[in-house]
């Protein structure tokens, strides 16, 4: 069963989203889980302990605990422990014999919440208030950020946690990109300042690039730069030499030749097409997308 055909998660609202204070010394267990439950910490610390398995737990961790596991809970022996946790199932209809629940044996067992605008995190926060405050509705809300937030947790919340890790030269590289393009104009950079900031070679960065990206690190930086231009073309009545100036380019002219060597037509009729019908991105492979992530968003146009 694929990710876009998983059934919406059903809520056990009598078992969250809610949170639970437990005394120094607590344990909890062992259980036989007969659901799945997302357990998040608050305050303090915790072991969750699986069979062989020992996971610790703080407040930046999310663990997802699956039906059949038989687990148990030590909480922090020096203080109090505060967690928030829901539990939900997959009904299916009894009817179709080839209805069944996700195959959840490749999930991950934990994530990390403490990177900087992990929408985990905040969707997490959005299901506590859901059940704190319970507005007309809230179970329906809660299945559907349950649904989010599980796609979220099993796939990961960004570029850094699938397919596409960068290495660290690119990191680097990037580095360098996002202090010049802080102020939101993407300036082009050469080739030596780029293997510079990366701390390799010319032709090691080059070398790097084209087996990460398919581009050479100058090209996979234009990319980038024509990207931003969609928005810009889409979203605003900017002029096209305003657009071009925005996205680092000498002149409107120059802008529109690279834009239709690219795009494969000019930004002046990229801007009549609707987004679905429009050329594909060239930073539509995941190894540029990631690359994108590293940068700070163009500023809004007026």
């Amino acid at each position: 069963m694929t990710d876009s055909s998983w059934p919406t998660p059903t809520l056990l609202a009598r078992l969250g989203p809610a949170v639970a204070d437990y005394p120094p010394g607590s344990v909890f267990g062992p259980r036989d889980a007969g659901s799945y439950e997302f357990v998040w910490l608050l305050h303090g610390s915790a072991r969750w302990v699986c069979g062989e398995l020992t996971v610790p737990l703080t407040p930046s961790a999310l663990l997802l605990v699956r039906p059949g596991m038989r687990d148990t809970f030590h909480w922090d022996v020096h203080r109090p422990t505060r967690h928030a946790y829901t539990h939900f199932r997959f009904h299916t209809d009894p009817q179709d014999q080839d209805a069944r629940g996700p195959d959840d044996s490749g999930w991950p067992i934990v994530r990390d919440l403490s990177g900087r605008g992990d929408p985990m995190a905040a969707l997490c926060q959005y299901l506590l208030t859901l059940g704190a405050t319970r507005p007309p509705a809230w179970e329906r809300h809660a299945e559907e950020t349950l649904r989010l937030l599980l796609l979220t947790f099993v796939h990961g919340p960004g570029p850094g946690a699938g397919a596409h890790t960068l290495p660290e030269p690119l990191i680097a590289m990037m580095a360098a990109v996002r202090a010049d393009w802080s102020d939101g104009v993407a300036r082009p950079l050469s080739l030596e300042r780029l293997a510079r900031a990366a701390g390799v070679s010319e032709s090691t960065l080059c070398r790097i690039c084209r087996r990460q990206l398919g581009v050479s690190p100058v090209e996979g930086l234009e990319r980038l730069r024509l990207a931003r231009a969609e928005p810009l073309l889409w979203l605003s009545n900017l002029s096209l030499r305003a657009v071009a100036v925005q996205c680092g380019f000498a002149d409107a002219y120059h802008f529109s030749r690279r834009f239709r060597a690219v795009y494969g037509m000019s930004p002046s009729a990229f801007r009549k097409v609707p987004p679905e019908s429009a050329p594909p991105s060239p930073i539509a492979n995941g190894a540029l997308s990631a690359l994108q992530a590293l940068v700070p968003a163009s500023h809004s146009a007026q």
